[in-house]
C-alpha cells in the first residue's frame, strides 16, 4: 500500500550517495505498519484508560493517601506512553515525507483524535494544583508515596498562579489542534515544499542552505540569492504565521497572568528569568570580542574588505574541498566516543545499527536534524540531512549526544525522563566537543588544524552568538505584536536590527537577506527556545574546563547527570561539578573558551 513503507536499517536498496549506503528508519520498533492492528489497538486502549481514569479519580485527587496518589500518578504515566508512541510513529513517518498527502492526512487525523481521547485527562493538573500546599507535601514526602515524583509535579504546581479555569482549560486543549498546531503544520508543509533554483538547479531548502558552505564563492551567492528570492515571494505567508501565532501567544498569556512572553518558557525550563538574562547579556555584551573579531579575521583570510552574507559560513581557502562518507563519519564519532568513555560509545552504536538514523536528503523530508526521544520504552530515532560536510559530522555527534541522554534518561520513566531545555543540550553539545577535540589532537597539519579551529569557533558563534541574536530577535517580536499587527517590512527591520548587532561592521547584506528570518523553525514550534543552544554551550564549556581540570570521578558525575533527566533542578545537576549557573561568572568562563580559541587562531597567523 503506497505510503506505508517501513524500512529495514538492513536493506541495500537504502538511499545512496557519494558518501556510501546512508541509513534509514526502521520504525517496526514502535509499530509494524500505518494501518497495523497493535496501532488501533493502542487507540482503543488510550480512549477505554483515560475515561476508566477520570471516572476514577476526577474529584477525589486531594483525598488520596500516599499509596493511591502513587497508584494513580503510575496509571497517568502509563497512559501518557501509549498516547507518546502513537504520536512519535505518526511523527516520524510523517517527518520522512512532509509533502505526502497521505501521511499528511494521518498526522492530522491521529492529532485530533489523541486530543479528543485525552480530553477526560485534563482535569488531572487542574485539580491537582488546587490540593493544598499541607497536604500536598505530606503526600509527596510519605516512605510508601510518590515521592520519586515530586519534581514533576513541584514543576507543574509552579503554573498556579497561571491556572484558568476547567472549562477554559479544557477548551484550550480541544482547540489547540486548529490553532497552534495547525499554524505549525501549515508552516513545515510550506517550507517542505520551497523550491529554489540556483543557477538553473532546482534544490529544496536543505540542499540551498548547503550551497552557503560550498568552497566555491560563486555557488554559495546563487544560493544565497536563491533563499532570498523564494524567502521574499512567501513572506506575506510567514509574516501571516508569526502574526498569528504571537498574537495566540499574548491572548493566552493575558488570560494566564504571564508578566512576560518568556515566562511559560522559564517555567518550563525548571530556570529563573535572571539566570536567562544573566546569560543574554553576557552574550551580547561579549559580541565585539567574538563574533565581531572573528569576522574581520575571516574577512582577512578571504581577501575580502567586507563579507557578505554568503561568506558567514564559507570554509576556509585552505581547507580543501573533502567529501566524508558515512563510514569515517561513524567511526569519528564513535571513536571520540570511547576516548571519553567505552560505554558512551556503546550506548550510541545501537543508532547505526538497528535502523535508529534516517540519514539521506530526500525530497519532501524535514530540514535540519533531531533526535526525538519517543517514549521511555522504546528509544530515541535521529533525523540528519547528510551531505558529507565536517559540519555534517559535528552534527552527528551532536544528534548522537542527545540520543545517548535520551536513553540514559529513559530509566527515570515517562513522567522523570524529559529533561529541562536548559539541560536537554548538555550531552549533544559535549558530544560534539569531544568530537572536535579527537579530532584537533591528531591533526597536525597547520593548515588543516587552522581549518578546524575555525570550524568549531564558527560552530560555538552560531551556537551562543547567533541563538542569542535569535532570541532577542523573538523577544522584540513578540513585544512589537503587542502593540499591533506587524507588517512583512516590520519584521524584517527586527530582523536586520539583531543581524547588524551580532554579525559587526565587517558585513554586507544583500537585498532580501532581510527575509531570512521566515525558515527558522524554532520561531515557530518552540517559541524562545534557542537560548538553551546558548545555555548548553555555556554549561558544556564549563564542564568540559573541569574535565580537562581532572575533577576526580567526573565521567561517573557526567553520566549521572545525564540520567538524573528532569528528576533534579540544574543547580542540583552542576554542583558536583562545583558550577553554579546562578553566577554571572559562570557565562563568562564559558565564552572565555571560545575567545581561547579565536586567540590559537589569531597566534597561528603570527
Amino acid at each position: 500500500m503506497a505510503g506505508n513503507t517501513v524500512f529495514d536499517a538492513t536493506d541495500p536498496a537504502r538511499a545512496k550517495g557519494d558518501f556510501g549506503t546512508l541509513p534509514e528508519w526502521d520504525l517496526s520498533d514502535l509499530y509494524p505498519a500505518p494501518d497495523s492492528p497493535e496501532l488501533t489497538a493502542d487507540i482503543a486502549r488510550i480512549e477505554t484508560q483515560a475515561q476508566a481514569f477520570a471516572a476514577e479519580y476526577q474529584g477525589r485527587l486531594a483525598d488520596l493517601t500516599p499509596p493511591q496518589m502513587l497508584t494513580a500518578i503510575e496509571a497517568f504515566e502509563q497512559i501518557d506512553i501509549l498516547a507518546g508512541r502513537v504520536m512519535s510513529y505518526i511523527g516520524l513517518r510523517y517527518y520522512q515525507n512532509t509533502t505526502d498527502p497521505v501521511r499528511a492526512k494521518q498526522m492530522g487525523d491521529l492529532q485530533a483524535r489523541i486530543t479528543d481521547l485525552t480530553t477526560p485527562l485534563v482535569f488531572f493538573s487542574l485539580e491537582f494544583n488546587r490540593i493544598p500546599d499541607a497536604t500536598y507535601e505530606g503526600v509527596f514526602t510519605a516512605a510508601d508515596g510518590p515521592a520519586r515524583y515530586k519534581p514533576v509535579f513541584d514543576r507543574m504546581r509552579a503554573m498556579r498562579p497561571h491556572q484558568l479555569s476547567d472549562e477554559l482549560e479544557q477548551f484550550l486543549h480541544d482547540a489547540s489542534v486548529v490553532g497552534a498546531a495547525a499554524w505549525n503544520r501549515l508552516f513545515d508543509e510550506t517550507t517542505a515544499a520551497l523550491t529554489f533554483d540556483a543557477d538553473g538547479e532546482t534544490l529544496g531548502l536543505e540542499a540551498t542552505l548547503n550551497l552557503l558552505t560550498d568552497h566555491d564563492r560563486a555557488r554559495r551567492e546563487a544560493g544565497a540569492r536563491a533563499l532570498a528570492k523564494v524567502f521574499t515571494a512567501n513572506v506575506g505567508l510567514f509574516t501571516r504565521i508569526h502574526n498569528t501565532l504571537s498574537k495566540e501567544m499574548a491572548i493566552e498569556d493575558k488570560w494566564r497572568k504571564m508578566p512576560t512572553p518568556q515566562h511559560g518558557r522559564h517555567l518550563s525550563n525548571h530556570v529563573e528569568p535572571e539566570v536567562v538574562e544573566a546569560l543574554r547579556n553576557a552574550v551580547t555584551a561579549a559580541y565585539p570580542r567574538l563574533s565581531h573579531r572573528y569576522y574581520a579575521l575571516k574577512a582577512r583570510w578571504l581577501g575580502l574588505d567586507k563579507l557578505q552574507v554568503w561568506d558567514r559560513n564559507a570554509p576556509l581557502p585552505t581547507d580543501a574541498p573533502r567529501v566524508i562518507d558515512w563510514p569515517e563519519a561513524r567511526a569519528t564519532v564513535l571513536d571520540a566516543y570511547a576516548g571519553f568513555s567505552p560505554e558512551l560509545a556503546e550506548l550510541a552504536e545501537p543508532f547505526f545499527d538497528k535502523g535508529w538514523i534516517d540519514a539521506g536528503v530526500k525530497p519532501g523530508k524535514a530540514p535540519g536534524a533531531f533526535a526525538h526521544p519517543t517514549v521511555s520504552t522504546a528509544h530515541p530515532y535521529i533525523l540528519l540531512n547528510y551531505l558529507g560536510k565536517p559540519r555534517d559530522v559535528m552534527t552527528l555527534a551532536h544528534e548522537l549526544g542527545h540520543g545517548v541522554h535520551q536513553r540514559l534518561a529513559a530509566r527515570q520513566g515517562e513522567l522523570l525522563s524529559s529533561t529541562p531545555l536548559t539541560l536537554a543540550e548538555t550531552a549533544s553539545v559535549f558530544g560534539e566537543m569531544l568530537t572536535f577535540r579527537a579530532l584537533l589532537a591528531k591533526t597536525t597539519d597547520p593548515a588543516q588544524k587552522k581549518a578546524l579551529l575555525a570550524g568549531k569557533v564558527e560552530d560555538m558563534i552560531n551556537t551562543v552568538v547567533r541563538q542569542i541574536a535569535f532570541y532577542d530577535f523573538e523577544c522584540r517580536l513578540h513585544a512589537a505584536r503587542a502593540e499591533g499587527e506587524l507588517t512583512s517590512d516590520d519584521i524584517n527591520a527586527l530582523w536586520m536590527a539583531v543581524q547588524h548587532e551580532s554579525l559587526g561592521p565587517v558585513f554586507e547584506y544583500m537585498p532580501g537577506y532581510e527575509t531570512f528570518w521566515t525558515y527558522v523553525p524554532h520561531f515557530v514550534h518552540s517559541p524562545f527556545y534557542v537560548y538553551a543552544y546558548a545555555f548548553g554551550d555555556g554549561l558544556v564549556n564549563a564542564l568540559y574546563a573541569a574535565y580537562e581540570d581532572g575533577l576526580p570521578d567526573f565521567q561517573d558525575k557526567y553520566f549521572d547527570l545525564l540520567k538524573a533527566g528532569g528528576s533534579k533542578h540544574h543547580r542540583e545537576l552542576l554542583a558536583p561539578f562545583g558550577l553554579d549557573a546562578s553566577d554571572p561568572a559562570f557565562w563568562d568562563k564559558g565564552l572565555s573558551m571560545i575567545e581561547g580559541l579565536i586567540d590559537q587562531l589569531e597566534a597561528l597567523e603570527a
